[in-house]
């Protein structure tokens, strides 16, 4: 499947059938259907990226993105690693994120260079992303998300699908875990485009890893 700056092949569909299923999806997708979630193709970036966003509000990771950025320019394991963990605290990261970047880069040099993630379901996938120091089961789920553009992924510990479905289906009351998961099985199989639309409807910027 041809990912970069192509919607997945699924998502015409995913929006149509979700439509028919979910009046209050449907009007979400209807007044947000541009754009649809695309792929850069590099895990390796989208796990970076996500290391950086981790418990920091949208608005600081930005700001620490670009920082870093700035200072690596290409992201890639080479260039993470040509750099001093001084040096990546001075844009603001954390020790602890700085040493799980640090790590995933050198695992990218060595264990997980040759991985084949297109022949992993979604279960092994983040199995071996979650293998990585500092890369939990939200981290993993974006990468299935943004990366391997998985079609069923809901990532029920992400704030912001959690803020829209208590809005959107509670009246802003609170909802637990099962209640939340059961709520996702009106969507499947096309949780991923439930969430990126339930983003969407609490944020006008589109979610990017």
């Amino acid at each position: 499947m041809q990912r970069v700056g192509k919607v997945p092949e699924y998502w015409n569909v995913a929006k149509v059938d979700l439509s028919a299923a979910d009046s209050v999806l449907a009007g979400v997708i209807a007044r947000n259907e541009e754009p649809a979630l695309s792929s850069k193709e590099d895990m390796f970036l989208t796990l970076v990226s996500s290391i950086v966003s981790q418990q920091i509000s949208t608005a600081a990771a930005k700001t620490v993105w670009s920082r870093f950025e700035d200072l690596v320019g290409d992201v890639n394991p080479k260039t993470v690693l040509s750099h001093s963990p001084a040096e990546f605290r001075g844009c603001g990261l954390s020790g602890r994120k700085t040493e799980y970047i640090l790590g995933i880069a050198k695992a990218w040099q060595s264990e997980y260079a040759d991985k084949d993630w297109d022949e992993m379901s979604d279960v092994e996938a983040k199995a071996a992303l979650t293998g990585l120091r500092g890369v939990g089961d939200w981290t993993a789920e974006m990468i299935l998300i943004f990366t391997l553009l998985r079609p069923d992924v809901f990532p029920v510990g992400d704030i912001g699908v959690v803020r829209a479905v208590e809005r959107l289906y509670a009246e802003g009351g609170s909802l637990s875990t099962d209640e939340l998961l059961a709520k996702s099985q009106d969507w499947r199989p096309w949780r991923t485009v439930a969430t990126w639309y339930l983003w969407r409807s609490i944020d006008p910027e589109p979610v990017q890893y």
